[in-house]
């Protein structure tokens, strides 16, 4: 049987949710699936903790800083001597967890374990056939390192930014971010709403800012909604962070605005929403082109986010707000024209990849593992 070990990091949702979507494909193939959080297993669960601490820290009071770090990480390459040890953390327990697994491939779902699987390589020691699965739709120089066998990414357009940075172009395969299998079946917009209890009458907008959702703009999207003076539906969706389901809560009461938490079946109200209005993490992006949810951009935070942003922009599946005067007239423009919404999911559907996870399954059991 086949061993996969996958390494992932808890470090925004979308790195986890990849992680899960793929070793849940692995397991459909009947290969032995392993997945490691890198920094909790293999540098230190306080080390995990504190991290993760001080960057939701960032993100939620300076997210500048966040965005200042981000493009110093990407004018450094990811074996420099800059990076102060940090893309190096874990190689130890990392070679001793190869050792004791023995996986036939390894695949990272975030760049500072594909970094330590490359540092391993270059120190000598024997590794697995190597896949980096990027979840942004840009390309960045801390995912970018001498001895990765494979980058599988989001568009061709990323592709053609890794070709740029000297990456060969047979070790890049386009094959999307990889989404939950439920995104990869057609669903009813009549038949959500009926599930919902939302009225066909009058359009739905949904509205998100990730799993954590006070890191985002979840507020001034809800006040402008309640304000709009077009009769509409509103589904806001604010993560696990309860305080500002209940603080939004109160604010939406007796509209036509519903307040939700965490929610999982966001397929089914994505296949409702006639609008999606939320930031751009990497995995929301592609969930969002798989559902062919016409996107409304907004509280992209700096850094990864807001190329992701620009991505989406140049790509023709977004409007964009950068200011909260902003939303009201774009919101107003995207719901009295249906031909740009129909515009944004015609462009959806030539990018949209629903299928990724298999296709890099495909690809890493078809070329990544040695014949026996």
């Amino acid at each position: 049987m086949t061993r996969v070990l996958i390494l992932t990091a808890s470090y925004g949702s979308g790195h986890n949710a990849a992680a899960r979507s793929l070793a849940a494909a692995f397991e459909r193939e009947r290969t032995a699936v392993t997945v490691v959080d890198h920094f909790r297993e293999l540098v230190h669960p306080l080390f995990d903790r504190a991290s993760r601490t001080l960057y939701h820290g960032l993100l939620r009071r300076a997210p500048f800083l966040w965005g200042v770090g981000y493009s110093l990480g990407d004018w450094m390459a990811s074996d420099s001597f800059l990076t102060l040890g940090v893309t190096r953390l874990g190689t130890k327990r990392l070679a001793a967890l190869l050792d004791r697994l023995a996986p036939d491939v390894v695949v990272t779902v975030h760049a500072t374990p594909a970094a330590a699987m490359s540092s391993l390589a270059r120190l000598g020691t024997r590794v697995p056939p190597h896949t980096t699965v990027v979840t942004d739709f840009v390309a960045h120089s801390q995912w970018i390192a001498p001895h990765v066998d494979r980058y599988c990414v989001a568009a061709d357009e990323v592709r053609h930014e890794y070709i740029a940075r000297g990456i060969p172009e047979e070790r890049i395969v386009v094959t999307g971010v990889p989404v939950r299998s439920e995104f990869a079946e057609p669903a009813d917009p009549a038949a959500a709403r009926e599930a919902l209890g939302l009225s066909p009458a009058m359009p739905v907008v949904l509205a998100m800012a990730g799993s954590q959702g006070g890191v985002g703009r979840l507020p001034d999207v809800a006040h402008v909604l309640r304000a709009m003076r077009r009769p509409l539906q509103g589904l806001v969706l604010t993560g696990h962070d309860a305080g500002l389901r209940t603080a939004l809560a109160h604010l939406t009461d007796g509209t036509a605005i519903r307040t939700l938490g965490y929610v999982e079946d966001v397929r089914r109200l994505m296949a409702a929403a006639d609008l999606l209005v939320t930031k751009a993490g990497g995995m929301t992006l592609a969930e969002a082109m798989a559902a062919e949810t016409p996107l409304l951009l907004y509280g992209s935070l700096p850094g990864q986010e807001r190329r992701n942003e620009r991505f989406a922009a140049r790509a023709g599946i977004a409007l964009v707000a950068r200011m909260r005067s902003e939303l009201t007239p774009l919101l107003e423009h995207a719901l009295s024209e249906p031909d740009l919404l129909e515009h944004q999911r015609t462009r959806m559907r030539r990018l949209r990849r629903p299928d990724a996870t298999r296709r890099i399954v495909s690809a890493v059991l078809e070329r990544g593992v040695p014949a026996r």
